[in-house]
């Protein structure tokens, strides 16, 4: 194994796959059928509020996302809004339930490649019904030694799966799309974080990048992952 790491931490969302892209075309959608009603600007701060606020109840997900969507047309239309538009709204997160998977450049190549010299975990959060269908659709499912779904990412969170299955965070490393749940929570548990910006970030996913960590490291996508792994120095 690479020096020092024993464990790759894998998110799985717009790290491995497509999945945020889909959640923009859906929302261009529920702009169009609300056009009526509120101007697209207005209509995505009120949908970010709503997202905001039922975290705690929905959690992440396809689901939570219809819901709010539903909960904002309610809103902004006073409850006027017709039931046409509230059926094309869950017709459309249907699909976005049963949308087929796309890998994302270089995910596969990667995958294998760390498969070869480390334990793999793969961490993501979400609805298990969805998560564990994408990762089936996603031909990836066997190359991991263990797959966590978890409703959200903590240090703690970081610290259980790695401790669980891999020798504990200061020998894993972490990699992932977002800076606030898959690269910061993994290095505030001891272990390394490493970056791969997606097309889209989600405004609730935004977190500064902890640039003078020494445990912190971003790449432009995982082509470059094999090579930084066995870089590292732990």
């Amino acid at each position: 194994m690479t020096r020092g790491i024993s464990t790759i931490g894998f998110d799985a969302d717009d790290t491995l796959w497509q999945n945020e892209e889909f959640f923009r075309l859906t929302q261009d959608l529920f702009f169009d059928l609300l056009r009526d009603y509120a101007e697209p600007d207005h209509l995505a701060q009120r949908l970010l509020q709503s997202e905001r606020r039922n975290l705690g109840q929905y959690g992440f997900g396809i689901k939570g996302f219809m819901l709010s969507m539903i909960e904002t047309a309610i809103e902004v239309t006073d409850a006027r809004v017709p039931a046409s538009v509230i059926q094309q709204i869950i017709e459309a997160g249907q699909e976005m339930l049963s949308h087929p998977i796309h890998l994302l450049p270089h995910a596969r190549a990667a995958v294998e490649a760390m498969g070869e010299d480390h334990r793999l975990v793969l961490i993501t959060k979400g609805d298990l019904l969805d998560q564990e269908r994408k990762l089936a659709q996603s031909g990836l499912g066997e190359m991991f030694d263990a797959v966590e779904i978890v409703a959200e990412k903590t240090p703690q969170t970081y610290i259980r799966a790695f401790m669980r299955h891999g020798d504990g965070p200061e020998r894993a490393l972490m990699v992932g799309n977002s800076m606030k749940s898959d690269v910061v929570p993994a290095i505030e548990a001891g272990g390394w974080g490493v970056h791969v910006p997606a097309r889209y970030e989600w405004e609730i996913e935004k977190a500064e990048a902890p640039v003078d960590h020494p445990r912190f490291r971003a790449i432009p996508d995982l082509s470059g992952l094999a090579a930084l792994v066995t870089g590292l120095r732990g």
